[in-house]
């Protein structure tokens, strides 16, 4: 028997009453270290004593390493409890008794479970947005009886094995840290600091972000206000996809403690400081004259998945489908049509319709099949020179291009693709996607027949008005080679003319751009 503390039990027991330890915890559900402890019963020579929760007493108020934690919410995971010990140390042991808003988190040792009271003491704790409150528990141990195996709870054996994971992990890492490093593996898709803020700032507050590109690699620097609050955006969302099957977070903690953000734009954030310079000058004093600080320009049309969102918490009911449609100007009236359009933005997505404007016919219209896919070809596309002219490639106010009605005159101007067996990108989490690069001099060719010579290849480029450079088989895989022209607007022009172009009567020219050269 042992006397059951007011603080221990948040007002269920009232001091100085005697109960047994088995009654304390009594409760079906609650759960240590994923065993069920049965109710308790109602004759002292119970023979079942065995497969209770065992507590061991120890002196009210003095340092232990069972933590006792009040006033949590009712819907509360096993998972979420051990967060809040895992940056203070190894957890050993959790119970969430619900219904009765606590639990209890076992620490490996004392001076863990210390640090975590301390610094609870100073910081209040939140779970699920709601206060909690930290302290010792009048128990140095929460036993099972580990026999009784049948009895397990996943969620919370998951918890803790997850935390004995992350124990193991930190130990080559370095130990938590407020500051997160974030690398974005298979961005197919492109990446900004405002959806990182929107995924990020749905675990806690943000305060710092900068990124940067690394080894070819898009990373960036996360800061938090404290380790707790960092460990779970990393339990939470490392390993998630921000788009389906690609853009995958890996999260590990930085070696730095704090961000020295300069300048807040595009790059980096200091959202505890608003007023920092964006380091353009021109644009520094639009805003200083507008009295405004700079908040970012969030990409248009760009939406996280539900998986990376839901990981965060995050919901989006009734959010409007983002546009697929863009506006392209400044074409050559001379040159445009609707098939080079298709050819030149399908290296980006898949084009659904191309609509060349009536009265403006420098102008067109290009919708593509995802919102991703807009992204993609107006942070390739735009201000490239084509056909002798700078085009402009923006996001239009159309959500989808109409077709002609049946009757309308319309001089070939618009045409639907959404049947073309000519897609690149088809195919979910299709290889193509990794192979997405800016306009370049160097064209990837594939899909060469094998009775196809290099000089052959070389005058149908020449006959369609490039001047080549430079030409490569690959050696590994003769269907394969790279051909150099003399500038990047060349290339463009003879993808628009090659792609597709038949080299035999059952071979037909894949063309895109190359990050190589010869």
């Amino acid at each position: 028997m042992m006397n059951g503390d007011n603080d221990d039990v948040g007002g269920y027991l009232n001091p100085g009453t005697k109960r047994g330890s088995d009654e304390l915890l009594a409760q079906t559900g609650a759960v240590s270290n994923g065993s069920v402890m049965s109710p308790a019963p109602n004759h002292a020579d119970n023979n079942n004593d065995a497969k209770k929760v065992k507590l061991d007493t120890k002196n009210p108020g003095a340092p232990s390493r069972v933590i006792h934690i009040r006033n949590i919410p009712n819907e509360v995971t096993e998972a979420e409890i051990v967060h809040l010990g895992i940056p203070f140390g190894k957890v050993t042991n959790v119970l969430v008794l619900k219904g009765k808003n606590q639990a209890f988190l076992e620490m490996s040792d004392e001076v863990s479970a210390t640090t975590m009271v301390n610094y609870f003491t100073n910081c209040t704790a939140q779970l699920r947005g709601r206060a909690v409150y930290v302290q010792f528990s009048n128990h140095k141990e929460l036993k099972t009886d580990q026999t009784h195996s049948n009895a397990q709870n996943p969620s919370a054996q998951a918890a803790l094995q997850a935390a004995q994971a992350l124990v193991n992990q930190t130990d080559t890492q370095g130990g938590p840290n407020t500051v997160l490093r974030v690398i974005v593996e298979h961005m197919i898709y492109p990446v900004t600091l405002d959806v990182l803020y929107q995924i990020f700032s749905r675990v806690g507050k943000v305060l710092k972000i900068v990124t940067f590109t690394k080894n070819n690699t898009f990373q960036a620097l996360i800061q938090y206000p404290d380790v707790v609050t960092a460990q779970a955006a990393k339990m939470t969302l490392d390993g998630q996809n921000i788009y389906n099957a690609c853009c995958t977070l890996r999260i590990e903690y930085s070696k730095l403690s704090n961000l020295n953000v300069k300048y807040n734009n595009d790059k980096s954030r200091d959202y505890t400081n608003p007023n920092l310079p964006t380091g353009d000058p021109a644009l520094d004093s639009a805003l200083a004259i507008g009295g405004m600080p700079f908040t970012g320009m969030p990409l248009a049309g760009v939406t996280p998945t539900a998986a990376a969102l839901g990981a965060a918490g995050i919901r989006l009911p009734g959010q409007p489908s983002p546009n697929c449609v863009l506006l392209v100007s400044n074409l050559n009236e001379e040159m445009v049509t609707p098939d080079a359009l298709f050819t030149l933005f399908g290296v980006y997505g898949d084009v659904q319709r191309v609509k060349i404007l009536f009265n403006k016919k420098d102008n067109a219209l290009v919708q593509m099949s995802e919102p991703h896919q807009t992204q993609l070809a107006i942070s390739h596309l735009d201000k490239m020179k084509t056909w002798g002219k700078q085009i402009r490639v923006t996001l239009s106010k159309h959500q989808t291009v109409q077709l002609p009605k049946e009757g309308q005159p319309d001089a070939g101007l618009t045409k639907d693709y959404s049947n073309s067996p000519l897609h690149r990108f088809k195919k979910p989490g299709s290889k193509n996607y990794q192979n997405i690069y800016p306009p370049s001099a160097t064209l990837h060719l594939s899909n060469i027949p094998p009775t196809v010579d290099e000089e052959q290849i070389k005058d149908a480029f020449a006959h369609a008005g490039a001047s080549v450079k430079a030409f490569k088989f690959f050696p590994k895989d003769r269907k394969m080679a790279l051909i150099q022209l003399g500038s990047v607007e060349e290339a463009i022009a003879a993808l628009i003319k090659m792609h597709n172009f038949q080299l035999s009567d059952s071979s037909h020219l894949r063309v895109s751009f190359s990050k190589s050269t010869i």
